[in-house]
Order: C-alpha cells, then sequence, then structure tokens
C-alpha cells in the first residue's frame, strides 16, 4: 500500500463533509503537535479521537477539571477517569 500524504486542508473538507476517519486523522495531528487547542476544538465537533486523547493527557497531568470538561463536552470515558481519580486513596496525608 503506498504511503499517502494528505493535507490538513483536504482532511477539514473531509471531517467537515462527515468523514470521521478525517476527523480522527485531524485529531492525532493536532495531538502530534501538541495544539489542545485544536483538540479542544475537535472534540466539540464530535471527535471521539480527541476526546481520548484530551483524556490521556488530562488524566497523566492529574487534571480533574480538564477532564470534567472533556466529559462534559460528551466523551464519557473521561468522566470514568475522573471518577477513577477521585475515588483513590488520598495518598497519605491530610489538610
Amino acid at each position: 500500500m503506498a504511503d499517502v500524504n494528505i493535507d490538513r486542508d483536504t482532511l477539514r473538507e473531509l471531517a467537515d463533509a462527515g468523514n470521521e476517519t478525517a476527523l480522527d486523522r485531524l485529531a492525532d495531528l493536532a495531538d502530534a503537535a501538541g495544539d489542545l487547542e485544536e483538540l479542544s476544538e475537535l472534540l466539540d465537533e464530535g471527535s471521539m479521537r480527541a476526546g481520548l486523547l484530551l483524556t490521556r493527557r488530562a488524566a497523566a497531568a492529574g487534571d480533574l477539571r480538564e477532564l470534567q470538561r472533556i466529559s462534559d463536552a460528551g466523551y464519557d470515558e473521561a468522566g470514568n477517569e475522573l471518577n477513577r481519580l477521585l475515588e483513590a486513596p488520598a495518598g497519605g496525608h491530610r489538610d
């Protein structure tokens, strides 16, 4: 199979026409570039791949507010990850 280099404009056109694979590819490109703003926009457009990538980043950083935002935007797994972090033992210190 040939390695195809598709430009972002073409991916955007396909995604705007409802192609979920193109939307996923845009999310992967945004993630590779560290463009969290674009990932958030893609999540708002319905990209579950963007939700997954944002959830991974937020969970690794322990960012509970971001996990809640991602969950509210429609990516249910972020809510599951948020609950997992909230239910984890407190780490042995008290405030």
